[in-house]
């Protein structure tokens, strides 16, 4: 099997993006220098990232649209169904359950949990069920994946239940941080995290900026 980080897998999916855009414009044929133009990146960086899972292409013939389609589909598990249920059905959990780009992307929610009797609604075109249904539901559907937006106290405890489930990856909204374990990788994501970043790097730069613009004024005056 072949291991590689996350960015590249990023990446991986970005080619496949521009492969499916230029394919439904016609084109048959794509090289390294198109894909990379089309998402910043070196030619160089896309043919590492191709020839690590034996993707080659030719300088002359490039890569064969179709077949690399085909290939990264196969690589990202696009060529069965990618089956997801959500754990929490709150604010978050409810916007991701009618997020369009999952059935875009072949991303199919087959179920909710929750808690409130109030939120449970088996009948719903997506249903959402006990939390007790969640063995029973992972077990019919196959499930592989399962993202939790429950509240923070409660995320270890669906977490154990989903790893006793066979889940193997989650994708954890909570504030909590859930760690891998032999057979399940977790992406926690942070969003007080994330916008504290964000501030950070856009208060540099604007300092950054700032301090260019009074250096250039010094320099000319």
């Amino acid at each position: 099997m072949i291991l590689a980080n996350r960015e590249a897998i990023n990446r991986l999916s970005n080619y496949r993006k521009v492969l499916l855009k230029l394919q439904s414009l016609g084109f048959r044929k794509v090289y390294s220098d198109n894909l990379a133009d089309a998402l910043g990146l070196t030619a160089a960086q896309v043919r590492k990232d191709l020839s690590k899972f034996h993707l080659t292409g030719n300088k002359k013939g490039g890569y064969q649209v179709d077949s690399l389609i085909i290939s990264l589909n196969e690589i990202l598990g696009k060529n069965e169904d990618q089956k997801i249920i959500i754990v929490g059905c709150g604010k978050l959990g409810t916007a991701l359950m009618g997020y369009n780009r999952f059935f875009r992307e072949g991303i199919k929610v087959v179920a909710g949990f929750d808690t409130d009797p109030a939120i449970i609604k088996p009948e719903n075109s997506i249903p959402i069920h006990g939390m007790e249904k969640i063995p029973e539901v992972v077990n019919r559907e196959n499930v592989k994946i399962a993202i939790i937006t429950v509240p923070e106290n409660a995320a270890q405890h669906v977490y154990e239940i989903l790893l006793d489930c066979g889940i193997l990856g989650v994708l954890n909204f909570t504030p909590t941080q859930l760690k891998n374990t032999e057979h399940c990788v977790v992406h926690n994501v942070n969003l007080d995290m994330e916008i504290e970043n964000l501030f950070y790097f856009a208060v540099r730069s604007q300092q950054k900026s700032d301090a260019e613009q009074k250096a250039s004024e010094h320099s000319s005056s």
